[in-house]
């Protein structure tokens, strides 16, 4: 057991090698730790690379041994994204999982105020990077006998709101292309049963300690802990993978 968590992601993680798309962020910062306690190589891109790098750092630090990397990937240009695949493969031997948490929020006071521009900005943040990342790391996950594609969503895709039309569409959009993936690997594993899995992990929204020093009064009822939603990640790992290919496995009640 570890003092993190159940301890329960251990096994089925180490030795394996994840990558983690938006790992600067608090979520990708809880995402790495756990990882790395559960004896993962991990290997973290962002835009950030100031944020990254401390990321990375305190991965470091906190887990002394754990090999935690990081790096500036254009998660837009499918082509840099494949080599970022094709490097993190070269260098450690296997990709065992690519953790998606590259986020971005825009809404509005009502539907008709909602500005197209939004759209576009989600579009690249929340579909886009999705895109190449499933397409640069699917030969590679494919490759690993515990391949995991994790999309952390948001129940918003399932019920959206009128002020939250440009994300919760951009969220669903995400899905169904995580889905499709789902499918691929499916696919490939043949009357045996996918060995690869592609997953999302819905929250309502989630929170961290800096949000709640910040508004101490609030209560982020129904928020999903970003050291929750890491033990979650982790946890992927211990089913089997036709257990979880394909499916939205829910952190919140589902709507």
């Amino acid at each position: 057991m570890n003092g993190n968590g159940t301890g329960e992601g251990t096994g089925a993680l180490e030795g394996a090698v994840v990558a983690v798309a938006g790992a600067a962020g608090p979520a990708g910062r809880a995402t790495l730790l756990r990882l790395a306690e559960a004896g993962a190589t991990v290997v973290g891109c962002d835009a950030h690379p100031e944020r990254l790098a401390e990321a990375v750092d305190a991965a470091r630090y906190a887990h002394g041994g754990a090999t935690v990397t990081g790096e500036t990937v254009d998660l837009l240009d499918l082509d840099a994204t494949r080599d970022w695949a094709k490097r993190t493969e070269a260098e450690f031997g296997r990709v065992d999982g690519l953790v998606h948490l590259v986020g971005g929020w825009r809404g509005s006071p009502t539907f008709q105020e909602t500005a197209l521009s939004d759209w576009d900005a989600l579009e690249k943040l929340l579909i886009r990077t999705v895109q190449s990342t499933s397409l640069g790391f699917q030969e590679a996950l494919e490759r690993s006998d515990r391949g995991r594609f994790l999309l952390i969503s948001a129940a918003g895709a399932s019920k959206p709101t009128a002020g939250n039309a440009a994300y919760s569409a951009a969220k669903a959009a995400a899905e169904a292309w995580t889905l499709a993936l789902g499918d691929a690997f499916r696919k490939a594993g043949g009357e045996a049963g996918p060995r690869t899995a592609s997953a999302i992990l819905v929250v309502k929204a989630l929170v961290n300690d800096a949000m709640r020093a910040e508004r101490p009064n609030a209560k982020f009822a129904g928020f999903t802990d970003v050291t929750e939603l890491a033990e979650a990640i982790a946890g992927v790992w211990d089913r089997p993978a036709p257990e979880v290919n394909g499916r939205r496995l829910w952190l919140t009640p589902q709507p």
